[in-house]
């Protein structure tokens, strides 16, 4: 878990948020380096998704009703491994670089999924 500091105030991350952001970082130079025939189609598809991902679980950590926002988010998850599974495929990546955003992929889908089976069991009580 990381602490920020900023005047004064700690403001510990959910580690969902954490590594969703770390995968960004990882991600959109890797993206920017894309040959221009999938850079502006798939690598600005990833783009936008990773970052609507971080917005969601962002949005979902403050909301009061957070089951329909992380259910969404399933979706993009589901999109980006699909579309990692394409930079792949067209040779634009390396199978080494698939293979490490694939991990963060899996692991940030069990947290999402177990924060919404938490919401659901929340939500029934």
């Amino acid at each position: 878990m990381i602490l920020f500091f900023t005047h004064a105030l700690i403001v510990t991350e959910l580690p969902i948020i954490e590594r969703t952001f770390d995968l960004i970082k990882w991600y959109i130079p890797i993206l920017n380096r894309l040959p221009k025939q999938h850079k502006y189609i798939l690598g600005d598809r990833i783009a936008v998704n990773l970052y609507d991902l971080l917005d969601g679980l962002i949005l979902a950590r403050y909301a009061s009703n957070k089951s329909a926002i992380l259910d969404g988010l399933n979706t993009k998850v589901d999109l980006l491994r699909y579309q990692s599974r394409l930079l792949l495929e067209f040779g634009c990546i390396y199978s080494e670089r698939y293979i490490y955003a694939s991990q963060l992929l899996t692991e940030i889908g069990k947290e999402l999924g177990g924060w919404a089976k938490q919401q659901r069991q929340v939500k029934k009580l």
